[in-house]
């Protein structure tokens, strides 16, 4: 249970965060929890009352919570794309995009297909895996000067940066996260 983390969607099935269980708790005693999906059951048990009966909550591994219309607001419309570029990798299943070969994590870097050094942006539809090899000869050359990607870069949806983004997923959160993926999503292959 250490590592298990809630997928929080908003009223009309968003998700909008990985969320601790502790947290989960939080909504759970506060009456937020709008409805839950999942086999799963984690139970937390607390104090207890005068009468010797102890407290207890029972989470689920998905939970939509009421009210968070204005989360699902306040939180980003355009996902982030994160310096540790694991999100990057894991988008582009650690295959370089010039080569085609797939590589550990350590072998990989985040390449700019217009470099940085040529006004190019740090976004998701300007960045590729690239491995340390083909980015270091790529320099800061145009994809035209260069070889042609293998590729096309895309910016995932939200169903897939929580995939991509979640730790430990299990099985009923994977599932829901899935059957949201558009069809030309890497995740699917």
């Amino acid at each position: 249970m250490m590592n298990t983390q809630i997928l929080a969607l908003d009223i009309a099935g968003n998700p909008f965060d990985w969320i601790a269980p502790e947290d989960a708790i939080l909504y759970y005693a506060l009456g937020k929890v709008a409805w839950e999906l999942g086999g799963r059951e984690f139970v937390f048990r607390g104090g207890y009352s005068r009468a010797g009966v102890q407290s207890k909550i029972a989470v689920k591994p998905i939970i939509a919570i009421a009210g968070s219309e204005i989360m699902t607001r306040m939180f980003r419309t355009g996902l982030p794309l994160t310096h540790q570029n694991d999100l990057l990798f894991k988008r582009d299943r650690y295959t370089c995009a010039y080569c085609g070969n797939r590589f550990a994590h350590k072998e990989l870097s985040r390449d700019h297909i217009l470099p940085r050094s040529r006004g190019g942006k740090d976004t998701w539809m300007n960045c590729v895996t690239a491995c340390k090899r083909c980015n270091q000869e790529k320099g800061n050359l145009l994809v035209e000067q260069f070889r042609p990607l293998i590729y096309v870069p895309y910016v995932p949806c939200r169903a897939e940066h929580y995939l991509l983004s979640g730790r430990n997923i299990l099985a009923d959160q994977h599932d829901y996260l899935t059957a949201q993926l558009p069809k030309h999503s890497r995740l699917l292959n």
